[in-house]
């Protein structure tokens, strides 16, 4: 094995490719593996094509004509990228079969990289940073204290913030999902439930955006006001406290100086924000660092305060006031928030948590940044869950000092009671609180236009279509739209009427992606593999519940619609391609085995075993077909016998199925009939299981070869997937733990079947020790290194825990020059070239009446001997590898060669021998033209890319 080495390395830092430079060898149309793929017999129209293109490969690569080493794969070799560059996302052509004659091979490469965002922002300054100005960004509302006393105040505060934290948690595990594109809450609700309810969440969650910009900028003006009242035009005060005169009138801002100055400042942030996220980047900190120092200032200012210190109505931390102010005390109260029993306005708890539930929003400023994020997997759940827990045991804590530090009529008037009592004076907390709010006013005008954006360039709502932006430009018209809703509000002029229509908001989008994750969890999908562990459906119930609140009884009336319900969803299924992020595996389990059972034993009992090892928890679907040789007049009764056999034997194996008996003249036209007819829409079988045909050659099966080369070519050209077992006797049941790897050999594209299958296998209680090795066949010539840190960094978008080793194939040329280096494998390869050359000397005398052509299987065969030795060496080396570096794993799975047009179905039973050989345990996959891992949770592109 000198001829296959590991090629190592390779940093973290090293997933971004170079621009230029790149040594993978681009397939095209006139490549050598797909000119002998196509195996086009002499003196066609085609075979002259063949050579003229042949003819122009000759001027490439130093005038020597250049062959694929791995040509029995097929022309997709992983060597190339595709795979890797369409299920990223990137648009590249799909590749035609190489097993079709007269269809264009050709496809387009683009071998450049495309360059990343300029500006990509790390947690700190992308997610923490703009949910802690949020989530601070409103006035702290020390009424709370004084109506709901410190006892509810402490639950209010705990509800809300556990509301939010249980939100972050499933915002976390959706994110995690898959790369998150621009439009953070509206990306990740509507591509969990559907582009109807994300846009409804979405439009309401863009609107309470919007609203609490709205909101925050009042809090800035009305803090400016009670700081500097000679800049009020117009003046106003309250004289009474609960129907009493005061001796000092109690200063309130007029409504009419909060809607002059609002709009004024609302125009200004409009302006900060057309300048990009990059402008907005540059003032975050002026705007967070004097908030954390005016927040150092009033907590030095509670320890310092003495009794009727630094104001009248100040006792200090003191016990007495810890009691008295414990119970609650709603009152009523006028528009100014001063109590007043003729006011208009009642509070209690449910009241007050509308209050409140503004001052701990804001989690949703990160993921409303997602498009400007460098790694949104690590960042949205850090930062979003520190600020989240920061702020509420801040507000705990300040629930509780506040309670002690003053009286409950100071705390019911002053509003601004944490500027009176900072130290060393007033001014400091005045000029924090209105930074606070001006940077969270700042953080809802930038992610509310991009919000509408995103929903806009969805093209859902065509009315939204004003509102459309390409990829790296601002969204201009959305942000004039949004500063247009902002003004509105500020035009109301009061901060309580705004807050509970931001609170409504809010937990309607909360709610939303709570559902999804719940959803997501509760389905658990294939593509549900977030990187954040730290959820459960459980919680994500709970936060969707606290969100909702009671819900409504509707009574039993609408199950009377789940048939028509039913219905319309195949009929749904039916029209529109399965998107990977909902693909599921349906196995077509092809009982008949390559052998006898006993007669009670329908289906070999490891094909249930590993059927349910395709499925995620055991949930999905199987279909378990057997057929019966023979008329099918003759034989009904027997088939329906057979399937009520078959279905038992199915529910005693615990597998979630159904069984089929197929009557037909042999095995191969039953299958050709079933691989064509079985299932309904979308909801049809996608992959064929079966078992390795191990038996064919001891008991010289001469029938076996043509009908297991049939059964692929068949799913080949009916496009479905293909796993064959080796080794099924020995595969493990749920309770034989198996230690070790589960090796992966991944040579072709294939959608990501292959590794989607591991994945599936290690949430199994038999294989969850084991770890994941991906093998990458690469051409000796190619740079390993590069293909290394490709194939990580996908592996990770792909939230996908695997070692990635690189292992060089030299060419067959190489390999014959070595001389001594094919002694190595003589004891293999030698009889197996013998065997061959014995079968096409009887093929050549069955020939020779029928002049020059050659039938095997009752069709004519093209044959090349050189290929057919490079073929054998090619599955040779593949095995030698295998048994090198895998012989201690768990399970081993390779990429299955297609059966090599014009090539006897004997030769490729030879080539799959020396493939499979001495491997205890092994699984050949082959993929399909579909994609079923995606690193988006639903993409329009992705869409395409079939």
């Amino acid at each position: 094995m000198d001829n296959g080495d590991i090629e190592g390395g390779g940093s973290e830092d090293e997933f971004h490719t170079k621009q230029s430079g790149r040594q993978y060898r681009p397939v095209v149309a006139h490549d050598p593996a797909v000119l002998e793929m196509s195996s086009t017999p002499p003196g066609s129209s085609s075979q002259a094509k063949t050579n003229a293109n042949s003819d122009r490969l000759n001027d490439n690569e130093n005038g020597s004509e250049r062959e694929h080493r791995l040509e029995l794969f097929g022309f997709d070799s992983l060597v190339n990228i595709l795979g890797l560059k369409s299920m990223t996302g990137e648009q590249v052509a799909a590749p035609s079969s190489p097993r079709r004659d007269g269809e264009d091979a050709s496809f387009t490469l683009d071998r450049d990289r495309p360059r990343p965002n300029d500006l990509k922002l790390g947690t700190m300054m992308g997610v923490f940073v703009p949910c802690l100005q949020n989530i601070l960004g409103i006035i702290y509302y020390i009424r709370i204290v004084g109506m709901a006393g410190i006892g509810e105040s402490l639950v209010l505060v705990a509800f809300c913030g556990l509301c939010t934290f249980l939100t972050g948690i499933s915002l976390s595990a959706i994110a995690t999902n898959g790369a998150m594109k621009g439009g953070g809450p509206y990306y990740l609700i509507g591509r969990a439930l559907g582009p109807e309810i994300g846009v409804s969440i979405g439009l309401c969650f863009f609107l309470g955006n919007a609203v609490a910009g709205a909101l925050y900028v009042l809090g800035a003006v009305e803090t400016f006001l009670n700081a500097v009242p000679a800049a009020g035009i117009f003046r106003e005060a309250v004289t009474t406290f609960n129907g009493t005169e005061v001796a000092h009138p109690i200063q309130s801002p007029s409504s009419h100086d909060l809607q002059i100055y609002g709009i004024v400042v609302t125009i200004v942030i409009c302006f900060i924000v057309f300048g990009g996220v990059k402008m907005i980047n540059r003032v975050a900190p002026a705007f967070l660092i004097p908030v954390l120092f005016s927040l150092f200032c009033i907590f030095i200012g509670i320890f310092l305060a003495k009794k009727d210190y630094p104001a009248d109505g100040i006792t200090g931390l003191s016990m007495e006031s810890l009691k008295e102010n414990w119970s609650s005390d709603y009152q009523l109260t006028n528009n100014a928030g001063i109590p007043d029993p003729e006011g208009k306005v009642y509070w209690n708890f449910n009241a007050l948590v509308g209050l409140f539930f503004p001052a701990v929003t804001g989690i949703m400023a990160g993921s409303n940044r997602s498009a400007s994020l460098k790694d949104t997997q690590r960042s949205i759940p850090i930062g979003t869950l520190a600020a989240t827990l920061a702020t509420t045991a801040l507000y705990l804590v300040s629930v509780l000092f506040f309670g002690a530090v003053a009286t409950r009529d100071t705390l019911l008037t002053d509003r601004l009671l944490t500027a009176t009592i900072a130290w060393p004076f007033p001014a400091i907390i005045y000029v924090g609180i209105i930074l606070s709010t001006l940077g969270a006013a700042l953080q809802s005008m930038t992610g509310a236009p991009r919000l509408l954006a995103a929903i806009a360039n969805d093209e859902i709502l065509p009315v939204l279509n004003y509102f459309k932006v390409a990829d790296g430009h601002e969204p201009h018209i959305a942000t004039l739209f949004t500063a247009f809703i902002c003004v509105g509000c500020v035009v109301i002029g009061n901060l309580d009427l705004i807050t509970p229509t931001v609170t409504m908001f809010y937990l309607l989008c909360y709610a939303g992606v709570n559902l999804s994750c719940f959803l997501l969890d509760l389905l658990d999908a294939p593509s549900w593999r977030p990187r954040w562990k730290i959820h459960h459906w459980s919680l994500s119930l709970l936060g969707a519940s606290l969100c909702i609140g009671k819900a409504g009884d509707w009574g039993d009336g609408f199950k009377s619609a789940y048939f028509q319900l039913a219905l319309r969803s195949l009929r749904s299924l039916g029209a529109n391609q399965v998107h990977p992020k909902n693909w599921y595996p349906i196995p077509l389990v092809f009982c008949r085995p390559w052998g006898k059972l006993p007669e009670n034993v329908p289906c070999h009992p490891k094909l249930a075993d590993f059927a349910n090892c395709m499925k995620k928890k055991g949930r999905g679907m199987s279909i378990f077909v057997s057929i019966l040789d023979g008329d099918y007049h003759e034989h009904a009764e027997d088939a329906k016998a057979a399937c009520k056999q078959l279905s038992t034997y199915i529910d005693y194996k615990c597998c979630e199925g159904v069984a089929e008996i197929v009557v037909a003249p042999n095995m191969s036209e039953g299958f050709r009939g079933i691989v064509q007819t079985m299932g309904l829409g979308n909801l049809k079988p996608n992959i064929v299981v079966m078992r390795y045909p191990e038996i064919w050659r001891r008991e010289n099966l001469k029938e076996i070869p043509a009908t297991f080369v049939g059964i692929i070519n068949d799913c080949i050209v009916a496009n479905k997937a293909v796993v064959i077992v080796k080794g099924l006797d020995e595969w493990p049941n749920e309770y034989q733990m198996q230690y070790g790897t589960i090796d992966l050999y991944w040579i072709v594209r294939d959608g990501g079947l292959m590794l989607l299958l591991s994945q599936l296998l290690r949430t199994k209680k038999s294989f969850e020790n084991c770890k994941i090795q991906v093998f990458c066949i690469a051409e000796e010539d190619s740079d390993a290194e590069e293909l290394k840190a490709d194939v990580k960094k996908f592996l990770y978008d792909l939230r996908m825990q695997a070692e990635v080793i690189v292992i060089s194939m030299k060419s067959w040329d190489v390999q014959i020059e070595g001389g001594s280096q094919q002694d190595e494998w003589s004891e293999s390869f030698t009889p197996a070239q013998q065997r061959i050359a014995g079968y096409l000397a009887e093929m050549k005398r069955s020939a020779q009446g029928d002049g020059n052509n050659l039938m095997a299987d009752g069709k004519p065969v093209v044959v090349n001997e050189q290929q057919v030795e490079k073929f054998l060496y090619t599955t040779l080396k593949l095995n030698s590898t295998i048994l090198r570096y895998s012989r201690m794993a768990a399970v081993v799975l390779v990429s299955l060669p297609p059966p090599p047009a014009h090539h006897p179905a004997y030769f490729y039973m030879e080539y799959m021998d020396l493939l499979v050989e001495n491997v205890p345990r092994l699984l050949i996959v082959r993929g399909y033209r579909r994609d079923v891992v995606t690193l988006f949770t639903r993409d329009k592109i992705l869409s395409r890319l079939i």
